[in-house]
């Protein structure tokens, strides 16, 4: 890794964008100026060649955030497609944690009890987390099938892999949506050919609980502790604090919004 030059990170931008890759570049980008950053924090190495190096495209910041409509039909639409991408949508919402770590939660980290706990190798900052879970998530996880395998992944078909095909199964899950919203329209006297749904990704679920929260009164450092933002290094003793910090406004906070997530689905219009 020593011998990798400046040079060498500019040519790999270069060969990325010019490959037509988009996004991917970036993508390819960050992944390796991680891998430099680690060697450098682990004294690997004396220096990283992304130093000051900016991602090869400029990204537009994504804002979308679903209405309390929207997230009815999110809801709704989830329990008609059920086992394993419906609760698996449905505990993105309620916990407002990242698509893999909800994807790839194990029996290990939750337990019987209230906490969900993400160690950090599986974090995107790479430090520990506790999820209170709302006694509506913990209904969910309750109800769920257990498949026996190694990983002991919650979310399952197999006992061997964890959910995924997010693309195929978010195609479904738009489908039933549809279908929910153009049912509404009718039995209000609508026309339920003139319904439409705006687009949205999975990632706009972990966005829209954290406005919500915030919209229902939650200080902004309580969102941010939610959504693992934190930032910093800690260890020893104040690594096991800062595990434990805001972890009862957490819980006001998460079960504040399943609350009002709830209510929504009971919503008939």
């Amino acid at each position: 890794m020593s011998e990798v030059s400046r040079r060498d990170a500019i040519a790999l931008t270069d060969a990325l964008t010019d490959a037509g890759m988009g996004v991917g570049a970036n993508r390819v980008f960050s992944a390796a100026r991680a891998l430099f950053n680690f060697a450098l924090e682990r004294e690997i190495i004396e220096t990283t060649p992304f130093l000051r190096l900016k991602p090869p495209l400029a990204e537009t910041s994504r804002d979308r955030v679903l209405t309390d409509a929207e997230v009815r039909l999110v809801w709704l639409a989830a329990d008609r497609i059920g086992y394993p991408f419906g609760p698996f949508v449905q505990l993105l919402l309620l916990t407002a944690q990242r698509r893999d770590e909800v994807a790839r939660m194990t029996l290990s980290e939750i337990g019987e009890g209230d906490l969900w706990l993400l160690p950090a190798p599986r974090t995107k900052n790479s430090r520990e987390h506790l999820v209170p879970l709302s006694p509506v998530a913990r209904s969910i996880l309750d109800g769920l099938p257990r498949i026996s395998g190694r990983p002991g992944y919650v979310l399952t078909t197999d006992g061997t892999t964890a959910a995924s095909n997010f693309a195929k199964n978010k195609a479904k899950l738009d489908g039933a949506m549809l279908s929910i919203a153009r049912a509404d329209a009718a039995a209000a006297g609508r026309d339920p050919d003139g319904v439409e749904l705006k687009p949205w990704r999975l990632h706009d679920l972990r966005r829209t609980a954290s406005t919500g929260m915030a919209k229902g009164g939650v200080p902004i450092h309580v969102v941010e502790a939610v959504l693992n933002h934190a930032s910093g290094t800690v260890s020893g003793v104040a690594a096991i604090y800062n595990r434990y910090q805001y972890l009862a406004e957490k819980r006001t906070a998460l079960e504040s919004w399943a609350g009002h997530v709830s209510a929504l689905a009971a919503e008939s219009l």
